[in-house]
């Protein structure tokens, strides 16, 4: 069966990544023999500029069909002072669309190839065994999406709300994914102050229950803070709740080198629920880059993790999805750089010659 792929390349540097993503995904499904089709829509500030809303009702339609979203990165200075400010791009558009299509839980693998050590924030000491992590983020509760919202000259009130079903669905994504790899799980929250954390340990402990063969712990976040650049290795998965994760992850994406090596994929309604694949959005986490859009210098390697990302969970396409991971693997030991991973002094590549190089690597 043909699986169809909706791709929102959006802003700054995301057609440049996603039209170099497309070239690996075709020659992948060729190599793999995958049924793929893939249709290209408008979003964020290149859709406000052409339709005056940066998602548009049709953009919106053709996600809701698709198996899985391909998203390259919305927003730039020029939609800084869009008003009202729910038309700016990454309000106006991500959050709708991660409300619209369910994504309730956001996995961020954090991975330090071992020939990026040396462009990693810590101490070579504390990656030397390597660094393997995955961050599963709740993305549609909390203080992001908590109501009451209100904001006088004076006075300005933001609310976190969280349900036991919210906690219970993205607990039973986070012990799914311990089980299939380390069976580790460190959930992270702030329960020696907020009622929600408290809720959501007391939850997440009754979860467990259904876990016996994953190890749980839990861990203050401010700790957990800490922990990340102390000893990195202790961790196997990390539940948290959306603001936690969001700080969280870039924090630990550092640890890698570079923003421009971290992948993401966002699933919805079928996570957590033993299921082969799940309806996700794809993208990589460093943003639409406006400083260098148009150069043909961008990163593109978290852009090519993200499309593994999407044949491993919503294609079940796992043999490819490894084929992909050991290719960039495979460039990046052979010591092609792009300049946001290069060592001082070290030549670098642009985004057109590191693609080429993991085209050929496959």
């Amino acid at each position: 069966m043909t699986k169809k792929i909706a791709v929102l390349s959006g802003d700054g540097i995301g057609p440049e990544i996603i039209g170099e993503a497309l070239r690996l995904l075709h020659a992948v499904a060729e190599k793999h023999a995958l049924q793929i089709e893939t249709e290209e829509a408008l979003v964020g500030g290149i859709a406000y500029d052409e339709t005056g809303h940066p998602l548009p009702p049709e953009t919106l339609a053709l996600c809701k069909a698709s198996d899985a979203v391909l998203l390259g990165a919305v927003g730039g200075p020029k939609w800084d002072n869009v008003q009202p400010a729910s038309l700016r791009p990454e309000v106006g558009a991500l959050l709708p669309l991660r409300k619209e299509l369910g994504l309730f839980a956001n996995l961020r693998p954090v991975t330090l190839f071992p020939a990026l050590a040396d462009a990693s924030s810590l101490k070579n000491e504390l990656i030397k065994d390597g660094l393997d992590i995955l961050v599963v983020r709740e993305l549609t509760g909390g203080i992001y999406f908590g109501q009451p919202k209100e904001r006088t000259s004076e006075r300005a009130v933001d609310t976190c709300v969280y349900t036991r079903p919210e906690i219970e669905r993205i607990a039973r994504v986070g012990f799914e994914a311990a089980q299939k790899r380390g069976k580790r799980l460190c959930s992270v929250d702030k329960a020696n102050v907020l009622e929600t954390s408290r809720l959501w340990r007391e939850v997440v402990m009754k979860i467990a229950l259904d876990y016996p063969d994953v190890e749980l712990s839990h861990l203050l976040v401010d700790n957990c803070a800490m922990q990340l650049v102390k000893n990195p290795s202790q961790f196997d998965v990390i539940v948290t709740e959306n603001m936690f994760g969001d700080i969280l992850s870039d924090e630990a994406a550092m640890l890698t080198g570079s923003l421009g090596m971290l992948p993401s994929a966002s699933l919805g309604a079928t996570s957590g629920t033993g299921a082969k694949t799940a309806f996700g959005l794809y993208e990589p986490i460093h943003g639409s880059a406006p400083d260098i859009a148009g150069k043909g210098v961008a990163n593109p390697l978290a852009t090519f993790l993200s499309v593994a990302l999407l044949l491993r969970y919503s294609l079940d396409a796992e043999a490819a999805a490894q084929t992909i991971e050991a290719a960039v693997g495979k460039v990046l030991e052979s010591g092609l750089r792009t300049g946001d991973i290069a060592s001082p002094g070290q030549r670098t590549v642009g985004s057109r010659e590191m693609s080429d190089a993991v085209l050929q690597a496959l």
